[in-house]
C-alpha cells in the first residue's frame, strides 16, 4: 500500500540519514584551505559550523581539535578557532623544512622507482592536466598541493606522508597570504618533469628539479601582501 503522506515519508527518510562525523568536517575545511577559498585568520565560529554541517557543538569541537593538531587552525584562549596565519618567519621555516625533506624523498623514489608503483603520481598529473584544460582554478590549486603529498605517499612511509600533508597545508596558507593569483599553483610542467626524472631513475635530476621547483614557489611570494579574512562561511563550506 502506498503511504498516506508520501511527503512525510520522504521527510522521515531524510531525518534518518546520519550526521556528518568530525572527519567529514575536517576534510571539508582542509579542502577549503587547500583551494585557498578559506583565508588565513578567518574565524571559525562554532555556532556557524554547527549550522552549516547540522551537527552539535561536541562534534564541531572534536573536528576543531583535529584541525588544530594538524596545524590547519589555531585555538585561541577566550577567542575561539581561527584558520592558521603563518608569519614571514614561519613561511621561511616551512620552506626550509620542505627543502630538508622533499629533495632526498624524490631521490629515494628515483633510486627505487623500479620497485614501487608510481601510478598514484601519473594518475594525479592526469587530473592536474584535466583541471588546467577546464581552467578550474580552485581544483588546480588543490591538486598542485596534493601532488607533493602523493610523492610522500609513494614512499610508503606513513609518518613522512603525515608530515608532508601538514607542510603542504601550511604552504597553502602561506601562498594564500603572500601569493598572487598568478602564482597560486605550481607551474604547469614542473610536476611532470620531476616524475619523468623519477621514472628514468635519475636521482640527481629529480632532486635538482625538486629544489628548483620549491625555489620557484617561494620566489613568487610577495611577503608584504595579505589576503583578508572572510566571514561568509556558509558559501565557502556549505557545498562540496
Amino acid at each position: 500500500m502506498a503511504p498516506l503522506n508520501p511527503r512525510l515519508n520522504s521527510q522521515d527518510e531524510t531525518d534518518t540519514q546520519p550526521e556528518p562525523d568530525e572527519n567529514f568536517i575536517v576534510e571539508r575545511i582542509y579542502k577549503a584551505v587547500m583551494e585557498q577559498r578559506l583565508a588565513p585568520n578567518t574565524k571559525l565560529s562554532e555556532a556557524r559550523l554547527c549550522e552549516i554541517f547540522g551537527v552539535g557543538r561536541m562534534r564541531v569541537r572534536r573536528a576543531l581539535l583535529l584541525l588544530s593538531s594538524q596545524g590547519i587552525i589555531e585555538l585561541q584562549s577566550n577567542r575561539g578557532a581561527y584558520v592558521a596565519c603563518p608569519d614571514k618567519s614561519e613561511a621561511n621555516d616551512v620552506f626550509a623544512a620542505r627543502m630538508l625533506i622533499e629533495p632526498p624523498l624524490v631521490r629515494q623514489l628515483a633510486q627505487s622507482s623500479g620497485d614501487i608503483d608510481l601510478s598514484i603520481l601519473t594518475d594525479h598529473i592526469a587530473l592536474e592536466d584535466a583541471a588546467r584544460e577546464k581552467s578550474e582554478r580552485t581544483e588546480i590549486i588543490r591538486l598542485s598541493g596534493e601532488y607533493h603529498t602523493k610523492l610522500a605517499q609513494a614512499t610508503g612511509n606513513k609518518f613522512i606522508s603525515r608530515m608532508m600533508r601538514e607542510l603542504v597545508t601550511r604552504t597553502s596558507l602561506i601562498v594564500g597570504l603572500f601569493g598572487s593569483s598568478e602564482n597560486a599553483s605550481c607551474p604547469d610542467d614542473e610536476h611532470s618533469n620531476i616524475l619523468e626524472a623519477i621514472q628514468s631513475q635519475n636521482p640527481e635530476r629529480a632532486e635538482q628539479l625538486l629544489v628548483a621547483h620549491l625555489d620557484h614557489i617561494q620566489s613568487g611570494l610577495d611577503m608584504e601582501a595579505r589576503q583578508q579574512p572572510q566571514d561568509d562561511l556558509i558559501t565557502i563550506l556549505g557545498s562540496p
